[in-house]
C-alpha cells in the first residue's frame, strides 16, 4: 500500500515548504517547513506542527505563545511540493510580532510598509522573552 506522505517532494533536506490559511477568510497567515514526521503529526493530532529549522526540533504551533492552529483542511499542490494547511488561528495571532498574519507589510513606492496592527505585544506572549516560537 502506498504511503500518502511518499507522494510529496521533499526537498534535500527532507522539507517541504507549508503554507497556513485561515479556514474561514482565506487569508494567509504564515509559511513554515514541514519535515515527515511533522506532517504526519498535523494529520494525526489535527493541529498544525512545523519542523523548526533554527531549533532544529518539532515545533507545535502555539506551544509556546498559546496561538495553537487547529487543522480544517490539508492540500498539496500539482507538483506535490507545497503544502496548503487551512487552519483555525487561536487567538487570531499567527505572527510572533502579535500580528494576525506574517505577511504584514506591503509594497509601496519602493520600501515595505507596515498596514496591519499588532494585536497583543509580543513580550506578554513569549513568557521566557523568546523571540519567536
Amino acid at each position: 500500500m502506498k504511503n500518502w506522505l511518499d507522494e510529496i517532494k521533499w526537498d534535500a533536506d527532507g522539507l517541504v515548504p507549508a503554507i497556513a490559511q485561515d479556514h474561514q477568510t482565506g487569508r494567509v497567515l504564515m509559511m513554515a517547513w514541514m519535515n515527515r514526521e511533522a506532517l504526519e503529526l498535523t494529520a494525526a493530532e489535527n493541529r498544525a506542527i512545523y519542523w523548526s529549522r533554527s531549533r532544529g526540533k518539532l515545533w507545535r504551533k502555539g506551544e509556546e505563545s498559546g496561538h495553537v492552529q487547529t487543522l480544517h483542511e490539508m492540500r498539496l499542490d500539482c507538483d506535490a511540493d507545497v503544502i496548503i494547511l487551512m487552519v483555525e488561528q487561536i487567538g487570531d495571532i499567527a505572527c510572533h510580532t502579535g500580528r494576525q498574519s506574517c505577511f504584514y507589510r506591503v509594497y509601496e513606492n519602493g520600501d515595505w510598509k507596515t498596514v496591519d496592527p499588532v494585536l497583543k505585544d509580543p513580550h506578554s506572549i513569549y513568557s521566557a522573552g523568546h523571540s519567536h516560537e
